[in-house]
C-alpha cells in the first residue's frame, strides 16, 4: 500500500499487490467509495496470478481531500500518472459507476500499449443528464437533490443510498447486507464533502460519446437490468452502440452494486473475458 503524488500535487493512495512480472488489473472505483470496494475483486484476481491494483481517486478514501482537480479530465490524468509511475503495459482497467466513466476517458486518451482490454461495469457513460440532444436522460433537479441531500446530512445521505437503491435493498425480498450498507457508509465518509459534492456534476454531465467511439480494445459492458441509479437502457444499451469493439452482457434483477451483492457470478465472467 502506497501513495504517490500527481503533477499538481494532489497524494493519491494506491495497492498494488501480486508479482510485478503478471499482467496487471486496475481497478476504478465509484462514487464517493474508495479502492476498498474492490477487496473481493483483488483477491480473486490475485488468487488468479494478476497483479492487482486499485487507487483512491482524488478526493476520495485516503487520497487529498482536493477542493480543485474534482472534474473527469483530471481524473483520468492521475489515473494516466499511475499507470507511468508502474510502467503499467498490456493492463485490463476496470471501472464502476463513476470508475466507468473514468477507465472510457482514460483507456481513449491512453498511451499505446498501456490497455489490453477494458470493463465498464454499471458505468455512468456516455452521458448521464437530461439535455436537449439526450433528451431520456436524468433530469437535473435529481443531481440537485443529491447535492442538496449530501450538503443538509452527508451521513445519513451515506446510510440511505446503499440501504435502498444502490444494492436493491429496498426490493421486496432482498437479502439484505449491513456489513455492505456499514462498509458503504465507512468508505463514504472517508472522502472530502467538497469533492465528493463536484464530483457529482462529474459523474452526471460528462459526455463520454467521443470517448467510446476512439476506443479500439476490447471492452466488456456488465449491468444489471434493476440499476436504479444508473439505468441501463441510458447507459450500457446506449454505451455498446458507440464502441468498435464492445460485448454487453446484462444481468436480470441485478442492482447498481452487482459486483457486491454477487460477486461469483460477477467475477467469473470477468475472468472468462481477461482470459478469453
Amino acid at each position: 500500500m502506497s501513495n504517490f503524488t500527481t503533477s499538481d500535487g494532489t497524494k493519491i493512495y494506491f495497492k498494488d499487490w501480486g508479482s510485478k512480472d503478471a499482467q496487471p488489473i486496475v481497478f476504478h472505483h465509484g462514487w464517493p467509495l474508495s479502492a476498498d470496494d474492490w477487496d473481493n475483486q483483488m483477491l480473486f484476481f490475485l488468487s488468479k496470478g494478476y497483479r492487482v491494483i486499485a487507487f483512491d481517486r482524488r478526493g476520495h478514501g485516503r487520497s487529498d481531500q482536493t477542493d480543485t482537480g474534482n472534474d473527469m479530465d483530471t481524473y483520468a490524468a492521475d489515473a494516466n500518472e499511475l499507470a507511468a509511475l508502474l510502467d503499467l503495459q498490456n493492463g485490463i482497467h476496470i471501472g464502476h459507476s463513476t470508475g466507468g466513466g473514468e477507465v472510457a476517458r482514460y483507456v481513449a486518451r491512453a498511451q499505446s500499449g498501456r490497455v489490453a482490454k477494458a470493463v465498464l461495469l454499471a458505468a455512468v457513460t456516455p452521458l448521464m443528464l437530461k439535455t436537449e440532444n439526450n433528451p431520456d436522460g436524468v433530469p437535473m433537479e435529481v443531481f440537485d437533490g443529491f447535492r442538496a441531500s449530501l450538503a443538509a446530512n452527508r451521513a445519513q445521505f451515506y446510510l440511505d443510498v446503499p440501504s435502498g437503491p444502490f444494492y436493491g435493498f429496498n426490493r421486496d425480498g432482498a437479502d439484505v447486507s449491513e456489513g455492505l450498507i456499514r462498509n458503504w457508509w465507512r468508505q463514504g465518509m472517508m472522502g472530502g464533502a467538497k469533492p465528493h459534492y463536484d464530483c457529482i456534476a462529474a459523474f452526471s454531465e460528462t459526455d463520454f460519446t467521443e470517448d467510446l467511439k476512439s476506443i479500439t480494445v476490447p471492452t466488456l459492458v456488465m449491468h444489471g437490468e434493476d440499476d436504479q441509479l444508473v439505468p441501463i437502457d441510458l447507459t450500457a444499451r446506449k454505451t455498446i452502440d458507440l464502441l468498435q469493439n464492445g460485448t454487453l452482457k446484462t444481468y436480470p434483477s441485478m442492482p447498481h452494486g452487482l459486483f457486491s451483492t454477487n460477486p461469483e457470478e460477477i467475477n467469473a465472467d470477468l475472468l472468462a473475458f481477461i482470459e478469453g
